[in-house]
């Protein structure tokens, strides 16, 4: 990635060294209009603050806050950008400023099929924006219906670790150590309780063709939109598509939306046919797509295959990554792990896989959540916002179309919020009420205001009920001669953000 971002910065640099020369000549730059700016790093000519991002900006970034403050002002090629990095800036966004800043700046890559205009991450706020709030409220992650599917979590979970444990056997019968990738399991587990939820079955299995076809296509949709884009940064240049992202994403997420398309349709016969099935998440939006065609309260036939999409990216890696990062870091730390098993062997007991019911029982587990979340947010630095209006924010001046950061990953690491706040440590949460939920400004992995991830209650079940099993039904050791002193715990970019290397563990079934 630092190889494709190097090349495209130097054919940006070669392509404008000439207007670069030529605004140096005219005047020199003026503090005019600048002074009350929040402070930030002098950038070079035409290209700005982009080399001070790196290949891993929020990390960069949160760095950047020790030397010009929780407000941080990047001039990112023609792109202003504001980025908030600590508890207090986010309370003051959050709080006083959600509607000013509330519009989204989208990255070029996701206006590929429209995606941008009928997905609910990345449309404006206005009434199709309320619709999908609505829906997804109502239809989709509302408490009854999440407590409706918990045998769709159940379901996938317990293929999940049928799937570990038979794998991890057939490699020790080969003579093998047993080691697997629990990232790829828990990505599995993941695509399709999603798949359960919204179109009735499992897309990954040794019978789905078609379903490894849409794991494929949407596996390429995660890497292009993960990759830094020279067209984000130059808006004039989207026309070029210089680096030829927005090329590929036309084409990988074309194939998903026609796979989609078959599934669509393959519903809508059932449907018609009246087999009578668990209603379903796209069985909704069929209906909004039925006879109010034209109306404010429709979604178009590209729309649903767009929404259908958006589940799938938001849902699958975020949650399977949030797990496998809580993995690690209870496999670096023997002693924490220790405490998890022994809650769960006190509540759960020796002989019995842990149920949804019990992790009210469990403050320690659901301790370790919010602290793998605090360290490890999904999105580092949540989806980009963007400013409707000229705002003065504590004190600062921020024009209209300014691009907004929101720094998760640095305010859970933001020292006048968090005492030793680079250590994983699950007990600072136990008797806290600090939650994750958007009221809490301190830690805010989902987001907070009215553009708050609408998936949290579902996560939140899915996250803690995996964890837990992974937890209880199993003893594990670290694979590839790793110890917990030596475990690579860099990240990789990507639509979340992943451990660099895989977590490889061997694991040995306790419960039956």
């Amino acid at each position: 990635m630092e190889l494709e971002w190097t090349c495209a910065l130097l054919f940006c640099s070669l392509l404008f060294l000439a207007t670069c020369l030529l605004l140096l000549l005219i005047k020199k730059p003026s503090d005019k209009g600048t002074q009350n700016r929040p402070p930030g790093p002098p950038g070079w000519p035409v290209i700005g603050n982009m080399l001070d991002l790196g290949s891993i900006p929020h990390q960069t970034l949160y760095r950047l806050h020790f030397e010009y403050g929780p407000i941080l002002w990047l001039k990112l090629g023609s792109v202003s950008t504001m980025v908030v990095q600590s508890a207090k800036a986010a309370t003051e966004l959050f709080k006083n400023h959600d509607a000013d800043f509330c519009d989204r700046k989208c990255p070029d890559s996701l206006t590929a099929h429209n995606f941008n205009l009928g997905a609910l991450s990345l449309s404006q706020c206005g009434v199709y924006w309320r619709l999908l709030r609505r829906l997804y409220s109502m239809e989709l992650h509302v408490n009854k219906r999440i407590n409706e599917t918990a045998h769709i979590r159940r379901k996938c979970i317990d293929n999940m670790l049928r799937f570990i444990e038979e794998d991890a056997a057939a490699a020790r019968a080969r003579g093998e150590s047993g080691e697997v990738n629990l990232a790829h399991y828990l990505f599995v587990m993941a695509f399709n309780l999603i798949g359960n939820v919204v179109l009735s079955k499992d897309l990954l299995d040794s019978q789905s063709k078609e379903g490894h076809e849409f794991y494929d296509a949407m596996n390429k949709v995660f890497e292009w939109a993960g990759k830094p884009n020279v067209a984000d940064y130059f808006p004039f240049l989207k026309w070029l598509d210089p680096v030829g992202i927005k090329r590929n994403m036309v084409r990988d997420m074309g194939r998903t939306m026609k796979i989609i398309a078959r599934l669509v349709a393959e519903r809508a016969e059932e449907k018609k046919l009246a087999r009578e099935k668990e209603k379903n998440f796209l069985d909704v939006l069929l209906e909004y797509q039925g006879d109010k065609k034209g109306g404010p309260d429709t979604i178009s036939e590209q729309n649903v295959k767009i929404i259908v999409s958006e589940i799938f990216f938001g849902g699958s890696e975020t949650t399977s990554s949030t797990i496998e990062w809580g993995m690690a870091e209870l496999l670096c730390k023997p002693d924490l792990m220790r405490k998890a098993k022994e809650e769960l062997n006190s509540i759960v007991g020796p002989s019995r896989k842990v149920e949804e019911s019990d992790i009210g029982d469990l403050p320690y587990l659901r301790a370790v959540v919010k602290e793998t979340l605090r360290l490890h947010p999904p999105f580092p630095l949540l989806l980009p916002r963007n400013a409707l209006q000229n705002t003065n924010y504590m004190g600062y001046s921020v024009p209209k179309n300014t691009q907004i950061f929101v720094n998760a990953w640095a305010i859970g690491r933001d020292p006048d919020a968090w005492e030793d706040p680079l250590s994983f440590k699950p007990e600072r949460f136990l008797g806290s009420q600090i939650d994750y939920k958007g009221q809490n400004y301190e830690l805010i992995p989902f987001g907070a205001g009215r553009r708050i991830c609408v998936g949290i209650l579902l996560a939140e079940r899915v996250i803690h009920l995996a964890l837990a099993s992974l937890i209880h039904c199993f003893d594990w050791e670290l694979g590839n001669s790793t110890t917990p002193e030596t475990m690579d715990m860099n990240e990789r970019m990507g639509i979340a953000v992943r451990k660099l290397v895989p977590l490889l563990v061997q694991p040995k079934k306790r419960i039956v």
